[in-house]
C-alpha cells in the first residue's frame, strides 16, 4: 500500500507544528482534550452496515477503515488511530444511540457517519452537547445541519446538498441536454421530495415544462412494482425523467421503464450510485441513464486510482462508490483538522470551521452551515464516468 500516496495528501493539507502538550488521546466532550504527539485517538464509525442501505453504510466504514490503517502506516502520523464502529442499521433511533456510545463510552475524537440524512441529523443534538464533530459523508438533505436559524455547532458534511445537485442536474438536462419536457418520479422520503421540488423549479426557471405533478409521481421506500404509475407516464410525451431516490428503487424504475418502451433519456442524483442499480436495473437498460454524484470514479486522478487500488485490496471491487471516497475524505478532514488543532472538543470544531480541503472529492471550505462548496459531476451509469464527466456549478 502506498504510503507516497497518503503523504501527498497529508502534506497538501496539513502544515503542522511539534505537539507537546500533555493529554490522554481520548473523546472529546465537554471543554476536549489537547494531544501530544503518539497519543492514541479514538475515531468513531456510525454507519448503516445493515438494513435497507447498507450498501452506503458498508462502502463508508470501509472506507474510515482504511484511511486509519493508512494514516497509521504513514511516516508522517502524529497520533496512533484507532477505529471504533457501531452499526445504526439504517434506523435514526438507532444512530443516536450509536453516537451517545462512541461519544460517552468511547470517548470518541470525532465520529464519521451516518451514510443517511436522517440518520445523522438523529446525532447532532448530542455531539453538539459533547462538542464531539460528527463529520457527515453523504448528508445532503437541505439544511440538515441546521438547528432552526443556527448551525449545529458540531455538525459537519463534505457532500452538496439535494437543493444543489437538483438544481445542477435541472440545469444540465434543460441547457447541456437541450430537454423539453420532464417527467418526476420522487420517493416520498425527505431525500426524494427535496430533489424533486428543486428540480421541478429548476427546470421550469431554464424553460422547461414538468408533464406531471410530484403527488401523482411519488412512491415509497421498498415499492417493488411501478408498472401502474410508469404506464400513466408513457402515455405522455416527456423526453427526461428525474428519479429522485435510491438505487434500490430506482433500479427497478429503470427497467420496468425500458421494458415498458419508454425510452427517454433517465437522470437521477447521488443515490443512484452503487454497483447494485445495475444489477437491478440491467446493464443493458442503463443506456441513456445518468446521475449526478461528487466522484467520477470511471475516469479516476492519479491520487483517486491509488486509492481505488488500495480499496479493492482490501474490500472488492463490489463495494466500491461514490461513498466510499467521500469517506475516505471526511476522516482525512477530521485527521487534518486533530493535527492543526492539537485538540480535541471546541478546538477541533474549529479547526474543521476554517478547513481549506484538498481531497479526493474535490477541494473545498465550508460555509455559514457546515457545508462545503464544492461542483456536481453528471456522469454517464453505464461507464461510471468513464466516457461522460460534466461538471456542473448552479447558475
Amino acid at each position: 500500500m502506498s504510503k507516497k500516496f497518503l503523504k501527498v495528501l497529508l502534506s497538501s493539507a496539513m502544515t503542522v507544528s511539534m505537539l507537546a502538550a500533555c493529554g490522554s488521546g481520548g473523546g472529546a466532550g465537554g471543554s476536549g482534550s489537547e494531544l501530544a504527539e503518539g497519543d492514541t485517538v479514538k475515531i468513531g464509525g456510525n454507519f448503516e452496515l445493515s438494513g435497507d442501505v447498507a450498501s452506503y453504510g458498508t462502502a463508508e466504514s470501509n472506507a474510515v477503515e482504511l484511511a486509519i490503517k493508512m494514516y497509521n502506516e504513514s511516516e508522517d502520523a502524529k497520533y496512533k488511530l484507532e477505529y471504533v464502529s457501531v452499526d445504526n442499521k439504517g434506523d435514526a433511533a438507532e444512530s443516536t444511540t450509536a453516537a451517545t456510545k462512541l461519544i460517552e463510552e468511547d470517548q470518541v475524537a470525532f465520529i464519521v457517519g451516518p451514510a443517511t440524512s436522517g440518520a445523522s441529523i438523529a446525532t447532532y443534538q448530542v455531539a453538539s452537547d459533547s462538542s464531539v464533530p460528527v463529520i457527515s459523508p453523504s448528508a445532503t438533505q437541505i439544511n440538515a445541519t441546521m438547528n432552526g436559524d443556527e448551525v449545529y455547532p458540531s455538525a459537519f458534511r463534505i457532500c452538496f446538498e439535494d437543493s444543489y445537485q437538483g438544481a445542477a442536474m435541472a440545469q444540465y438536462a434543460a441547457k447541456d441536454m437541450g430537454k423539453k419536457k420532464a417527467a418526476v418520479l420522487a420517493e416520498t422520503s425527505d431525500y426524494g421530495q427535496g430533489l424533486a421540488n428543486q428540480f421541478i423549479e429548476t427546470f421550469e426557471a431554464n424553460g422547461g415544462e414538468v408533464i406531471n405533478s410530484l403527488k401523482d409521481g411519488s412512491y415509497n421506500a421498498g415499492d417493488t412494482d411501478f408498472n401502474a404509475i410508469l404506464t400513466k407516464l408513457s402515455e405522455k410525451d416527456f423526453d427526461v425523467l428525474y428519479v429522485a431516490g435510491y438505487y434500490g428503487e430506482a433500479g427497478l424504475i429503470i427497467k420496468q421503464a425500458r421494458e415498458m418502451g419508454i425510452d427517454a433519456t433517465i437522470v437521477g442524483a447521488d443515490g443512484f450510485d452503487s454497483t447494485v442499480l445495475a444489477q437491478l436495473a440491467g446493464k443493458e437498460n442503463l443506456n441513456d441513464v445518468f446521475f449526478t454524484t461528487a466522484i467520477a470514479s470511471g475516469a479516476p486522478t492519479e491520487a483517486q486510482e491509488e486509492f481505488k487500488k488500495a480499496y479493492i485490496e482490501e474490500y472488492g471491487e463490489d463495494a466500491l462508490n461514490m461513498f466510499s471516497y467521500l469517506a475516505y475524505d471526511s476522516v482525512m478532514l477530521g485527521i487534518q483538522a486533530l493535527e492543526e488543532a492539537g485538540a480535541t472538543g471546541p478546538a477541533l470544531q474549529e479547526a474543521l470551521e476554517k478547513a481549506e480541503f484538498d481531497g479526493l472529492t474535490g477541494s473545498f471550505t465550508f460555509d455559514e452551515t457546515h457545508t462545503p462548496v464544492k461542483s456536481v459531476l453528471v456522469i454517464d451509469a453505464a461507464t461510471n464516468g468513464a466516457e461522460t464527466n460534466a461538471e456542473v456549478t448552479v447558475k
